[in-house]
């Protein structure tokens, strides 16, 4: 991934209703989701949500298709690959200091397993 192609992923998930639209369309796997069903599960407005898809296409981070009448999003799972690529290219295996980077399971010992519950923590 280039430079500025991850300037622009790391831009528009630096939005919390965008970061939240594209775990959703992550976890829904490569079927991806009408954007009804997006708008209703996120709580956003069609109009807003048009906005939010758009930017998210643009950086190439979800792709948009036509089925019939609706509109289907899904996460482009090979840009949100080249990201993390991206970012862990150069730590990964120098030393102690990128060790968390590089495995998640060994940066956390709270023994949380699940980011839901620290985040309805700050909320």
């Amino acid at each position: 991934m280039e430079k500025k192609a991850a300037l622009d992923a790391l831009s528009a998930l630096s939005q919390e209703t965008r970061l939240d639209l594209f775990r959703l369309l992550v976890t829904a796997g490569p079927e991806g989701l009408p954007a009804g069903v997006i708008a209703e599960r996120l709580g956003v407005l069609p109009s807003s949500l048009t906005f939010h898809l758009n930017h998210l296409v643009r950086a190439g981070l979800i792709t948009q298709r036509r089925l019939s009448r609706q509109l289907i999003y899904a996460a482009e799972y090979g840009t949100m690959n080249g990201l993390l690529a991206y970012l862990t290219e150069n730590c990964c295996g120098r030393d102690a200091l990128c060790n968390p980077a590089c495995n998640p399971s060994d940066a956390f010992t709270t023994g949380e397993s699940d980011e839901a519950p620290a985040r309805a923590r700050q909320r």
